[in-house]
């Protein structure tokens, strides 16, 4: 099973991006999924959680900002981030987590100028 993340890039203070993360190959038995930042110089963070039958939550950080959502005839799970601010710039990893493992993207670059 591969992740596939997408739709990074350079925005303005403010602005939107909507990433994506497409799952190639089939996978049984999924707990959660997830989407994860790092930040330069800091440790790595989760943004967004999806527990399959369970309620989304956030960081505080993103909260009332992002939304996580999935589309399972597309095999695609989403972050829509919206009001963007400087402080959100990081490399943003899509996860499957399931009973054993967890599952990583290779990241996708979000950079936000002021």
């Amino acid at each position: 099973v591969q992740l596939q993340a997408s739709g990074g890039g350079l925005v303005q203070a403010g602005g939107s991006l909507r990433l994506s993360c497409s799952v190639f190959g089939s996978i049984l038995s999924i707990r959660s999924r997830g989407w994860y930042r790092q930040a330069p110089g800091k440790t790595r963070e989760l943004v967004a959680s999806l527990p399959v039958g369970g309620q989304s939550t956030f960081a505080a950080t993103v909260k009332g900002r992002f939304t996580i959502s999935r589309d399972n005839a597309r095999k695609t799970m989403y972050l829509q981030m919206n009001n963007l601010k400087p402080e959100d710039t990081a490399v943003y990893y899509c996860t499957l987590r399931t009973s054993n493992e967890t599952i990583w993207g290779q990241g996708t670059q979000v950079t936000v100028s002021s």
